[in-house]
């Protein structure tokens, strides 16, 4: 339960239920409730994604001394005893992760049926976890991943055409691995928490075909090359959810987003506040849901009465930007700017919203927080908020103002966290 009052520091409040719902997908709570006893014989660790390293870290503890490789963010790498952690690039992909990627694939192949491989999955594993298919080279891949996180696609849409430019993602990685045994736990990042979707699904099968991706592309009217028009045009690599070479995983989901609102829900609802969650898979444009989300906070806030228990809007999933400025943004910060301005100074109403990875967009920082004053003090420090938010500058607007928050790297990845406090009016 935080230990701060709603009413006395709701900014303080906020940061503690946004720490509560990171603590609860901390790999080091969920990896050891999953793992079943060790399998006799060889084991091997592989896995991708921003929760990777801790997942690893989890694993040893549990398990002791494990051999693999396991790729994860720059700067998110964990001490592990046996199993390499191997940094790389996300959102982009480099070459450190497409050098790695083909170490695993290497590992993998050639395991017998007595092998028993564990795969550790998380958000970002999408970039990092990376081997362009047919002619396709690392930087057309580049081009077109940056391409696809300008345009508002979704996750997704976006994770639909990254399988089939992919030699390890839709169930390929799983199909190297064949007939060893798999294990894939997985950290949830995306809306419904779908496992082929998840990092896009190296472990999982998928019934997508190379048409929709090309459709895809050309509804966000992103231009390729021929390399991946050829690709494309023929039949990919992704492995069908009935593939013989799927039948020897098993695929489980240990931590999504609706578990971490749940956690942040119990605190909140223990301090004495009313608790409304409006979805965990939340998707759209971020200026637009916080539109929403802010006309519901100000009914609310207009029919309370002295004496009502605070209300908290809690939500997730991935809201998407489409990049219209040259300015540092991200989703959260985007949305806490965009709400801002829509909430125009209403009393009594304070929100946050951040990643719960800490990375929001194209900042080290994990989102921003939002009051009553924001924009009374913007206007002081000589701040445009409107045309910052047309300009996707949202971190540098909540920069100037000392209100963003900044974790560090959290080790986990289930994606969006908002949260929207509503206090009733004072009596007298």
């Amino acid at each position: 339960m935080p230990g701060t009052d709603s009413k006395e520091d709701p900014e303080t409040f906020l940061r503690d239920l946004f720490a509560r719902a990171v603590e609860r997908a901390d790999p080091m709570h969920c990896v050891p409730a999953a793992l079943p006893p060790r399998p006799s014989g060889r084991v091997l660790v592989v896995g991708s994604g921003k929760a990777s390293a801790r997942m690893a870290e989890a694993a040893e503890r549990i398990w002791g001394e494990l051999s693999g490789l396991v790729i994860t963010r720059y700067g998110h790498s964990r001490p592990t005893r046996g199993i390499e952690i191997v940094e790389a690039a996300h959102p982009v992909p480099d070459t450190a992760g497409c050098a790695a990627t083909a170490r695993i694939l290497s590992m993998l192949h050639g395991l017998g049926p007595d092998d028993f491989v564990l795969a550790l999955i998380s958000g970002g594993g999408s970039a990092l976890l990376v081997q362009p298919a047919g002619d396709i080279t690392l930087k057309q891949k580049q081009a077109i991943n940056t391409a696809l996180l300008a345009s508002g696609a979704t996750i997704s849409e976006m994770n639909t055409v990254r399988k089939h430019l992919s030699l390890v993602k839709g169930g390929q990685m799983a199909g190297a691995a064949y007939p060893a045994r798999m294990l894939a736990l997985m950290i949830s990042d995306v809306p419904g928490d779908d496992p082929a979707f998840i990092a896009s699904g190296p472990t999982v099968g998928d019934a997508s075909t190379p048409a929709q991706a090309r459709a895809i592309l050309a509804k966000w009217r992103i231009d390729v090359p021929p390399s991946v028009d050829a690709v494309l045009n023929g039949d990919t690599g992704v492995l069908p959810p009935d593939a013989p070479q799927l039948s020897a995983v098993e695929n489980r989901v240990i931590a999504a987003p609706s578990q971490s609102l749940q956690a942040a829900a119990e605190m909140a609802t223990a301090t004495g506040c009313h608790v409304e969650t409006l979805g965990d898979a939340i998707e759209g444009e971020a200026r637009r849901v916080a539109q929403d989300q802010a006309a519901r906070a100000k009914t609310i806030a207009g029919n309370m009465r002295p004496g009502d228990r605070p209300v908290l809007l809690l939500s997730g999933g991935e809201c998407t930007v489409t990049r219209r400025g040259d300015g540092v943004g991200g989703p959260n910060a985007e949305f806490c700017l965009a709400l801002a301005l829509a909430l125009d100074g209403a009393p009594r109403i304070h929100a946050l919203a951040c990643d719960t990875d800490g990375v929001d967009g194209a900042a080290e920082v994990a989102g921003a927080i939002v009051g009553p004053d924001t924009l009374r003090r913007a206007a002081k420090h000589g701040l445009d908020a409107v045309g910052m938010l047309d300009r996707n500058d949202a971190h540098s607007f909540f920069a100037m103002l000392g209100n963003q928050v900044a974790t560090g790297p959290t080790l986990t990845n289930v994606n969006d966290f908002r949260a929207i406090l509503i206090h009733p009016p004072f009596a007298g």
